[in-house]
């Protein structure tokens, strides 16, 4: 799984080293909704995007030279809680990733962190990172900054435009150096890269309506927002049309596919 050999992986794209996805949802439904969009939005099958559930196994050796680049979805960790709150296997993991993410930033290696990314890799490059902007789960309207504008990843999107997301913590601020690529009303990080490849993104840009449903349903008890508000939850996030946050993970694929 760790050192696959190349071979087609892309609806259009042929690869000689494949994507991997690096999972940390334990729920079943979500993590394989989770898998299903990102390869769908990414032009990629299973040859292409590799998964590993680090909720389920330990991340090994991972060698960059094995991959074209390393896609980190969301779910509920926070890497801000206090030790003495998370889980055994959230530390495991959290450790793992964290010592990853410092080789990825180290080599400028092609990144993209959805969600938890803004808190794992805010971590790793000194970002305030804590809960003072969180966002209930639903619809958004996000707004591209100037430095944005010239981002490669970016280039399809609208200046302002909306997309599906949730969270608990987030940046408040970013180190010297980082370019922020992207704001909400509610939270000043929405998107942000470290050197030239590594990407970090509030909103999740794997989600669209059906996606958010389902989080929606996995996760209200997970104390995102109050269980009864589920419905209007829903009601609320059909008004959105998101169409944009997808291309920007299509375009990652695209650029970093070798």
């Amino acid at each position: 799984m760790r050192h696959p050999a190349g071979s087609p992986g892309s609806r259009g794209v042929v690869l000689s080293k494949p994507f991997l996805l690096l999972s940390i949802r334990g729920e079943d439904e979500a993590a394989e909704d989770e898998y299903r969009a990102m390869m769908r939005f990414a032009g990629l099958d299973t040859t292409g995007m590799r998964r590993i559930r680090l909720t389920h196994e330990s991340l090994g050796r991972i060698d960059l030279a094995d991959w074209s680049g390393i896609v980190l979805g969301g779910g509920p960790y926070n890497v801000s809680d206090p030790a003495e709150v998370k889980s055994a296997t959230q530390r495991r993991v959290e450790s793992e990733l964290l010592e990853l993410i410092g080789r990825i930033v180290d080599h400028d290696f092609p990144f993209l962190g959805c969600c938890y990314g803004v808190g794992t890799l805010g971590t790793v490059v000194g970002a305030t990172v804590d809960r003072t902007h969180p966002e209930p789960v639903g619809g958004l309207t996000v707004t591209v900054t100037a430095e944005g504008r010239d981002d490669d990843l970016f280039a399809e999107v609208p200046d302002v435009f909306d997309a599906f997301g949730g969270h608990r913590e987030g940046a408040t601020s970013l180190p010297p150096g980082v370019a922020r690529l992207a704001s909400s009303a509610d939270c000043p990080v929405q998107a942000f890269r470290v050197g030239r490849h590594v990407y970090a993104t509030q909103f999740h840009p794997e989600l669209d309506l059906d996606g958010v449903m389902t989080r929606i349903d996995v996760y209200k008890n997970h104390g995102y927002f109050p269980p009864e508000t589920a419905e209007s939850l829903r009601v609320a996030a059909r008004q959105r049309h998101v169409r944009y946050p997808s291309t920007i993970l299509r375009r990652f694929v695209e650029k970093y596919s070798r």
